[in-house]
């Protein structure tokens, strides 16, 4: 319910600058599942803001080149540690439309997670009034917040 309300609110918000990262564990797995989605535009500035080159023309959702990009983007963007421990993520796939990205991630293992820690910094040094929401799902642990240019960072104490 909680996801289908974020989602409903994102469609709404632009031109607010928002993104979507939603982290849902995978018990079999012992793994992390990451969601992130934001607008193509607000992207491009805030990777060329980091003195990156980029055309945005030339990006696609299939060029290796793109997908390093993104993957290193977001390295230094989303940084998720679990009981301490910080996590690598891999990109797994990418799409982009109607001004959109979409991206799904797979998270390093972490057996029993009982604190979770999200630092979102996309676009934080872009747009002062920028909204990362960030929706954490373990197990029957689930808990969303909004992330700001002021406040970077969460912890979850996960029962």
């Amino acid at each position: 319910m909680l996801r289908t309300l974020v989602f409903s609110i994102w469609f709404l918000l632009h031109p607010v600058h928002v993104t979507l990262t939603s982290i849902d564990y995978v018990p079999k797995a012992d793994s992390f599942k990451v969601f992130v989605r934001m607008y193509f535009d607000d992207f491009i500035r805030d990777y060329k803001l980091g003195g990156n080159e980029i055309q945005d023309k030339e990006f696609s959702s299939t060029d290796p080149s793109s997908l390093n990009k993104m993957q290193r983007y977001i390295e230094g963007k989303v940084i998720i540690k679990v009981n301490d421990k910080q996590l690598s993520g891999k990109l797994q796939n990418m799409s982009l439309a109607d001004n959109e990205i979409s991206m799904n991630f797979q998270y390093g293992a972490s057996k029993r997670p009982r604190t979770v820690s999200v630092k979102n910094l996309i676009m934080t040094g872009l747009y002062s009034d920028m909204s990362n929401m960030v929706l954490v799902k373990i197990n029957d642990f689930e808990e969303g917040v909004k992330l700001t240019s002021d406040i970077t960072e969460q912890s979850f104490k996960i029962k």
